[in-house]
């Protein structure tokens, strides 16, 4: 969670290539209207949010249901906003990166193809609502490097032991497998020259 241009797409794609879980980017699930909206420099109001979170959090459950853990990159500016998706199944887990707004600022400036404008991260700033007590979540400093916090979040949601046993897992079963293998049985000895 964080604002735009926190890096939640880039720490979220680290923890999902560790642990494999589904991944979802919340911006692929605003309707049309929303990312013209934004587009057009508006900020999105409640009404706007609601059905998109609804659908994020449905999205959750159905895997939930499943017995998959996800990992979802959502704004989650208000505690609202995360009331509703923490009423999906499973646990929700909050990792929001927080940092001055004059870094998110100059990172938003270099990125290319998206429909969020560096004009609406002082509308986005304003509707933040840090993690409360109470709140199953941790903040970390985007000053981190993206691995740093992706290591941190991992260990945060107790989740580090299972990346760690999935990566031996997989350093394993790649040390197992051949990359070379003679197609013949019983390969005959070299003939003599």
């Amino acid at each position: 969670m964080g604002v735009s241009g926190c890096g939640k797409t880039s720490v979220a794609t680290l923890i999902h290539e560790r642990l494999g879980y589904p991944y979802a980017e919340a911006d692929e699930f605003h309707p049309p209207a929303n990312k013209q909206k934004m587009a057009s420099g508006q900020p999105l109001t409640d009404e706007d949010r609601w059905p998109w979170l609804t659908t994020l959090r449905d999205w959750m459950t159905s895997h939930a249901r499943a017995g998959e853990s996800t990992i979802v990159t959502c704004s989650a500016l208000k505690r609202a906003y995360r009331s509703l998706l923490s009423d999906a199944e499973g646990r929700v887990f909050f990792i929001h990166l927080a940092g001055p707004m004059q870094v998110i600022a100059d990172r938003m400036s270099q990125r290319t193809g998206h429909f969020m404008p560096t004009s609406l991260l002082p509308s986005q700033y304003a509707d933040l609502q840090p993690l409360a007590p109470g709140e199953d979540g941790v903040t970390l400093n985007v000053l981190l490097s993206q691995a740093e916090l992706a290591e941190e979040a991992l260990l945060a949601a107790g989740l580090l032991e299972d990346a760690n046993t999935l990566a031996l897992r997989e350093a394993s079963a790649s040390a197992n497998c051949p990359t070379h293998r003679d197609p013949s049985p019983n390969p005959s000895p070299e003939a003599p020259k």
